[in-house]
């Protein structure tokens, strides 16, 4: 098997496969899915592609992006992903990508929350990303190495050679003249949420061993509706475009309570709702429902055909019928510290893009549908660079295939304490007893002789509870009691 390329990319949702789609044809690249290449974030996500319409619209973006931020974003990252959106959309469509328009091919736009208006386009209904996924994989040049679980950056004197990757039962290395990490986020680390399996923080964990920056940690987002009930792993989301379309959020008396919480009901931002039924709940406890009576059926099936069909297999007669709701795990604001463009500081040939990166755009909440956005422009200026500063020239260097023990025994016992210790202690509402309690015991696991991919998870737990701690009030996300 060759090991030497000119770009390794890890991950095979919208950002690696978008920085592959934009690579030059003539380079030797190679994609590493730590699964099948579906079984990430992007082939769940639902609601669509936040972008402005017309050039009118692109300050008024800026504005929603940066006020659902909590003023925690950084003002050029935002102005960068909203004035080059367009363009980005106008390159996806040319290559051949079909959002859903009317029947005269017009472009639909919808709203969601904090959105002031209509600028999300959707494909498939509520399949945007699956639409998009398959697209990308479809439009794919390269070869994917599947089933492939990166354990290691190899890095000396702040440059990266490559990776160290599980595949087929063995251990080795992959060299490349630049790497690209776009590997997701933190989603299994919590009890509860909407991830793909595979999105265990395993990149952030290695960054946390090599000393690479990570900022904002603290800043989880929780999505509002999901439907938490079940025994999968991965909870079903109930997509902000229903409450953008006419849903409500009512509690077991047909109490829609949000309006004492924030004027804007419905259609306030992801935090303020996640917080706003957590502290229902916990004052009243009364069940939360999403009612859905304001759709007519045929529409209902036609507009969002995913969730129809998922709710009905699980035995629900929408949408006629109530869903029970919580809020589960979502989305990582934060990251690997990035410039504009990808790089990582002190760190040469290594780039991060997407969910495992924080280049600023997201603040302390990141405003609905801007991820698969961020994914899409942001990939093109790392590719953008790449070519700018690639060469021919070999790094000829060889690192040793250390013996590493991946998984002991306990280990899942282990991952099974961590997901409710982060959920109960480092979740929707945190205290700073609770913080420092689980931070405790984080560091008691730390101390175990465990597994490698568990200790990663610790590693990765152990930054975001920090992170916490040191942000002594709230902040968006970042919800702290007492």
């Amino acid at each position: 098997m060759k090991t030497t390329y000119d770009v390794l990319i890890i991950g095979s949702g919208v950002a690696g496969l978008n920085t592959a789609l934009c690579l030059p044809d003539d380079m030797e690249v190679l994609v590493l899915s730590k699964d099948y290449a579906w079984e990430c974030n992007t082939f769940y996500a639902q609601g669509g592609i936040a972008v402005a319409p017309n050039e009118e619209d692109i300050p008024l973006h800026v504005k929603d992006t940066l006020d659902a931020g909590a003023g925690h974003c950084d003002m050029k990252a935002v102005e960068l992903l909203c004035s080059e959106g367009p363009k980005a959309i106008e390159s996806l469509c040319k290559s051949g990508f079909q959002f859903d328009s009317d029947e005269n091919g017009n472009l639909l736009y919808t709203k969601e929350a904090a959105h002031s208006t209509d600028r999300i386009l959707h494909a498939g209904g509520d399949s945007t990303g699956r639409e998009l996924h398959l697209f990308l994989m479809q439009s794919l040049k390269f070869p994917i190495l599947y089933n492939t679980q990166v354990i290691d950056l190899l890095i000396k004197d702040k440059i990266c050679y490559g990776v160290q990757v599980f595949h087929a039962n063995k251990i080795f290395n992959l060299y490349a003249k630049k790497i690209v990490i776009a590997s997701g986020g933190v989603g299994s680390l919590y009890e509860y949420h909407t991830n793909s399996r595979t999105i265990s923080a395993d990149m952030h964990g290695i960054c946390c061993e090599h000393g690479i920056e990570l900022q904002d940690m603290e800043m989880m987002q929780f999505h509002p509706t999901v439907f938490v009930e079940g025994n999968a792993v991965r909870k079903q989301l109930l997509s902000e475009a229903l409450r953008g379309e006419g849903a409500k959020i009512v509690d077991e008396d047909g109490n829609r309570f949000l309006f004492s919480y924030d004027k804007r009901g419905e259609l306030s931002p992801r935090n303020i709702v996640s917080e706003a039924l957590f502290d229902h709940h916990q004052k009243t406890n009364k069940k939360i429902y999403l009612d859905l009576s304001s759709f007519e059926k045929k529409h209902f099936k036609k507009r969002f055909p995913s969730i129809y069909f998922n709710m009905k297999n699980l035995g629900f007669n929408i949408p006629d019928e109530k869903i029970p709701i919580s809020p589960a795990f979502h989305y990582a604001m934060g990251g690997i510290k990035t410039d504009f463009d990808g790089k990582i500081n002190n760190l040469q040939d290594v780039y991060a893009v997407g969910e495992i990166a924080s280049v600023g755009v997201h603040g302390a909440n990141r405003l609905a549908s801007n991820s698969l956005l961020e994914g899409l422009v942001f990939s093109r200026r790392v590719v953008s660079d790449i070519c700018k500063t690639f060469t021919c020239k070999e790094k000829n260097i060889d690192f040793p295939n250390t013996a590493v023990s991946l998984i002991n025994d306990g280990d899942k016992d282990l991952k099974n304490e961590l997901r409710n210790l982060m959920w109960q202690n480092a979740g929707i509402v945190r205290t700073q007893n609770n913080l420092q309690k689980a931070l405790n015991r984080v560091e008691e696991m730390l101390k175990l002789q465990t597994g490698k991919l568990i200790r990663l998870r610790l590693l990765t737990s152990r930054v975001i509870i920090k992170s916490a701690l040191r942000r002594k009030k709230s902040l968006g996300a970042h919800y702290i009691k007492g």
